[in-house]
This record gives C-alpha cells, structure tokens and sequence, in this order.
C-alpha cells in the first residue's frame, strides 16, 4: 500500500509481502485483455497481480505485436505472464511439446503451465514435461484436476499427483476449478467449498503454501482466505475482480474485517 492513507488508517489483515512473492499470490485470467486494459489494471492494481495467464489457446489468435508489447508490460510491473495449459495439452497431441518450449521462451516467456485437464498424460511424460521445461530454465505451475466432472480424481490421488509435480522441479501447483468454479475441484455443483473433499485433501498435503487455489468466485476466496489467512495463493480472478480481491485480503471488506485481532462491533472516537 502507498497511499494518502496509510498514516491514518492501518490495514486491518496488516501490509502485504511485496513483489516477487512466495505466498499471498494473485493470479488474473486473461481471456483476452488490450493492451490499454492491461495498462489500465496496472496502473489501479499492479503491485497486486503476480501472475497473469492468458487462458486456454488465445496467445495463437494474438498478433506478434501484440504478445510482445504484453510481456514487455508485464515485466514492468513485475507480474509473471503465462500460458494457459490448454495450450501446451495441444502441444503435446501434436508432438510439438519442444518447439512450444523454444517459443515461448524466443517471445520472452519465463512461466509455464502443465498440466492434463483434457488429455491423458501418464507419470512418465508429466514427469519430462516438468523437468525439461526446468530445465530450459522456466518456472513451472502444474495444475491438478481434470475439467471434466466425470473424470474427477480423488484428493488423496490429487495431491500423490501434486507431490510428484513438486519433486521433479514444479514451484506451485494449481488446483482445478475452470472459470466457473462449479462442481469441479473442491467446489460442489452451487460453487460451494465441498468441506469434505477440501479436509481429505489436506490430510494429505504437507505443503498448503505450494497450492494456488483457483477461486474465481468471491465466495470462495473469502472462505479460503477465512481458512488459511490473507497470504493464500489464489487464481483464475477475474481482471475486474482484482483490486475487490486485495481488499478482502486486507480486510477492508464486511467479508473479511472480522478476522482482524484488533475487530470490535464497537466504534471508538478520538
């Protein structure tokens, strides 16, 4: 926070870790963002974006102009761009997983996402995917789950999966929930934390800080900020949702001002 503010009122979840972070991380969905939007968001809420995904395949829609003037920007505000996982599955069906790397790293790329949400990628192949990508010296997110409920994977096989991610060189894992949020991941079919399939999850995770939730509903982000506390990892937010999500983060909002230690219902007059 640098604001005319900050003498007068405290933040009352207190000051946020500043760029580049461990924890607390933001990542915004681009579904196809100009570049003056993009500089718009920079300019009311940059220093709260640590990563921002252009979703699915949109990048091959972009001109060359285009992506290059959005990774330049992003450099400026020390925001991370990436691409969607979709992209790289394609890559993959097509066996072009090696050029793709080569790509994105010629535009100026320094994340990758891999993951299997649509394709069928067995231990072996994720496990090259991972480490060849490290190696190239990208920093990777994996993402774990499925998009589709019917192929849903159990927690337990959720984070065996994510441990695995982790050790061959992943710096995050990201947990499935699509744009939607609905009955998919942890959520059930009203975009509801299923409180079960969350505590069964964590049973076995040693690693929570490791996990970026993607939690593009506003009620998800204020449950898992109530369970976890303001420095959670959250994802798939959506551009316009960014500074409301920050304020929820530092409790400037009804949702998230009771967890302050200092909360009072009680006002005091000075």
């Amino acid at each position: 926070m640098n604001s005319v503010w900050e003498q007068i009122i405290d933040l009352p979840l207190g000051k946020r870790k500043t760029k580049p972070r461990e924890t607390g991380i933001t990542m915004v969905i681009d579904k196809g963002l100009g570049l003056r939007e993009l500089h718009d968001l920079f300019e009311v809420a940059g220093e709260y974006l640590d990563f921002l995904k252009l979703g699915f395949g949109t990048i091959l829609l972009y001109n060359e102009k285009l992506i290059k003037a959005k990774i330049a920007l992003c450099q400026e505000y020390q925001t991370e761009i990436y691409l969607g996982g979709t992209l790289m599955e394609i890559a993959l069906l097509q066996g072009r997983y090696e050029t793709y790397l080569e790509q994105a790293a010629k535009l100026g790329f320094k994340t990758i996402e891999i993951s299997d949400g649509t394709i069928s990628l067995d231990a072996q192949k994720r496990a090259y995917c991972i480490k060849r990508a490290v190696n190239m010296g990208f920093t990777v997110l994996t993402e774990l789950g499925k998009k589709s409920p019917q192929d849903a994977l159990s927690p337990q096989t959720l984070w065996s999966q994510g441990q695995k991610d982790l050790a061959n060189g992943a710096w995050k894992v990201i947990i499935e929930a699509r744009e939607s949020g609905k009955g998919i991941g942890i959520y059930d079919e009203k975009g509801e934390i299923a409180v079960d399939k969350l505590d069964n999850f964590l049973k076995n995770c040693g690693e929570p800080n490791k996990i970026i939730w993607e939690a593009p509903l506003k009620n998800q982000q204020v449950n898992l900020i109530k369970r976890f506390g303001p420095e959670v990892n959250l994802g798939n937010i959506q551009p316009h949702e960014l500074l409301a999500l920050e304020a929820l983060r530092a409790g400037l909002r009804a949702d998230t001002l009771p967890l302050a230690k200092t909360f009072t219902n009680k006002y005091h007059c000075s």
